[in-house]
């Protein structure tokens, strides 16, 4: 199967697909990926083998220019699935929700409109916030689901969350899974995150994803120093805020929060996620936040995730992180495109249960 992915970042599809391939459950070819982000390219281009005659798209709204767009969209070839985790930030609770009305991030599924037209993809596998779907009193979503449809795609959405996927962190998205394979009945109404989540479970032996029970099993005991909270930071971070903002900062977590794409930036325990020293070494027996006080605990050893951790809590081996650092990727980019990838295991998992209950086929 011929496969484009949109919007790739450091290639979530691309190795949810590898692995399926791997597992012998159905073989997946890249013809073409898109990404704007020269960094995120890096790191795809250091993690993947990439063929000759794969076309690297670069920028979505350059390659899909009015200017010869057809000629160039064409070049891909035939196409059977399109997947793509366009830009959220819009659509996003954290963020101003702009929306369709973002000049630029906002109007992206539009170029994903130019290539459906022009390809005629039978399936398309999309990834989104969760909040995309109440947006603007849910006219965003309807509008993107409503485009698809005039396209001639059956079209089906759910949330799924990757803590239960064998990813300790709590991330919930929406999913559009859209095709012009008329499905089954049973298969209409047995895709749903219960019965994903129950499929991947029994089938999981027979897997190559990596799973979790608990960021325990994902933290390092020996990392760089340059990780450690500063004592003059640490204070900040612990806070559960001022007169105008509470939070409820909390460190230790086997859960992890959410990883954002500005984690970089080092936000209070209440958004981004951070660990003692003794709590890692001793395997959460001995956890600091239980007895100590906000000041008393800032006294201890606590440390970020490293970028390999990152990597991790997405579904992606670590050395994906260590190979693009050698390549020059700075941290702060890595987590980054941590905080925007699609979570491997939850791509892994819905495209197995529709490709082994027949929605999805080869020819």
């Amino acid at each position: 199967m011929r496969h484009l992915e949109l919007f790739s970042g450091i290639g979530g599809f691309r190795y949810a697909m590898d692995l399926l391939s791997k597992d012998g459950v159905m073989n997946f070819t890249s013809c073409g990926f898109s990404e704007i982000d020269k960094k995120a390219q890096q790191t795809y281009h250091v993690n993947f083998k990439i063929s000759d005659k794969e076309i690297n798209m670069g920028d979505i709204v350059s390659f899909t220019d009015p200017v010869n767009k057809n000629s160039r969209i064409k070049s891909l070839g035939k196409v059977d699935l399109v997947t793509g985790g366009f830009p959220c930030q819009t659509f996003s609770v954290m963020g101003k929700q702009a929306g369709f009305n973002d000049n630029t991030r906002g109007k992206m599924f539009f170029h994903i409109l130019d290539i459906l037209d022009a390809l005629k993809p039978k399936y398309i596998l999309l990834e989104n916030v969760k909040n995309l779907i109440n947006h603007d009193n849910k006219r965003t979503f309807n509008f993107i689901i409503e485009q698809l449809k005039t396209r001639k795609y059956e079209t089906y959405y759910h949330i799924f969350n990757s803590s239960e996927f064998g990813l300790p962190q709590k991330r919930n998205r929406v999913v559009i899974f859209a095709t012009r394979k008329k499905m089954s009945k049973d298969i209409q109404l047995s895709f749903n995150p219960q019965n994903v989540k129950e499929f991947f479970w029994d089938n999981v032996r027979k897997m190559s994803v990596s799973i979790y029970q608990s960021t325990l099993d994902i933290l390092s005991k020996d990392v760089s120093k340059k990780y450690f909270l500063s004592e003059k930071i640490k204070p900040t971070i612990l806070s559960d805020g001022s007169a105008n903002f509470k939070s409820n900062s909390e460190i230790n977590l086997s859960i992890a929060r959410t990883l954002t794409a500005s984690m970089h930036k080092m936000h209070r325990a209440c958004q981004d996620n951070y660990y003692s020293q003794n709590w890692i070494e001793s395997k959460g027996k001995d956890n600091p936040v239980k007895y100590c006080t906000k000041e008393q605990l800032s006294k201890y050893s606590i440390r970020r995730l490293t970028p390999q951790e990152a990597f991790m809590l997405q579904g992606f081996p670590s050395v994906f992180a260590t190979n693009a650092q050698k390549s020059g990727v700075l941290d702060s980019a890595l987590y980054k495109q941590a905080g925007n990838a699609v979570s491997v295991n939850v791509i892994y998992a819905i495209l197995y249960f529709l490709i082994k209950k027949g929605a999805i086929q080869s020819n």
